[in-house]
Formats: structure tokens, sequence, C-alpha cells
């Protein structure tokens, strides 16, 4: 599964998600203000003050998010992350934050696999998966 322009557009310009986890059947969702589509089918999520949602894909890979602005990209995009704390991935994701924000100490690169995209548009088509 890819993203489609329009929702790589809409990740780049927002640049804030909210993701969701689960561990122990306790779901979690936390806003993320540093994600951007590294091509079409995944995506950096750095992880600056992550416990909880760290823990939690720590335990379990699968992972959900949405975009801020559901009303402009009405979608969900569902996946499986890899954890990077060193190695080039990390190191991106570090020069990336500290960039925007000197101060931050980033723990992490998340990478997020796309492998499911679907609808929350309001109406008939709302929970169907997008192919």
């Amino acid at each position: 599964m890819s993203l489609s322009q329009e929702l790589i557009d809409a990740i780049e310009k927002e640049n804030l998600v909210f993701l969701a986890t689960s561990s122990d059947d306790v779901p979690n969702v936390v806003p993320v203000g540093f994600a951007k589509p590294l091509d079409a089918e995944t995506i950096l999520i750095v992880d600056n003050f992550m416990k909880k949602t760290r823990a939690n894909l720590e335990k379990n890979p699968k992972a959900a998010l949405v975009l801020r602005d559901a009303s402009k990209a009405p979608y969900q995009i569902k996946g499986t992350v890899e954890i990077h704390t060193s190695g080039k991935v990390f190191e991106e994701a570090v020069d990336w934050a500290t960039s925007v924000m000197s101060q931050l100490s980033p723990k992490a690169a998340i990478v997020f696999k796309v492998e499911e995209v679907y609808s929350v548009q309001p109406g008939p088509d709302a929970g169907e998966r997008i192919d």
C-alpha cells in the first residue's frame, strides 16, 4: 500500500499527526509534531517525548495515525513500525528535529510502514479501505 500524493502533501503541510498505539488492551493516542513522509510507503516519526507510546510500540509494533485536520485529509493510516536508536535514519531524524528546535534531544526515529489507508470522511464510504 502506498500513500497518494494528496496524502503525502497533507502530511508534509500539517506536520502534526495523532498516533494511536495499544498494548495490554489499553489504547493510547498522542499528538506528534515531527512526522513526515520519507516516500509513498513510509513515514518518519521522531520520538522526542514518548513514554507510553514508545513502550507500546516496543511490545506491539502496530500503529495507526490521522492528521490533525481530518476534514482536509480524511484518512486513517495503519501500519507497522521499526524503532531506530542509531544509524542513518536516526541521525536524519535528529538533524531534522534539532534544526527546527535546537533544544530537542530525540530518543528514536520511528519508521512507520504504511499497510492500509481508510476513509474517515463522513458519509457512506466512512471506514472503507482506500486502494
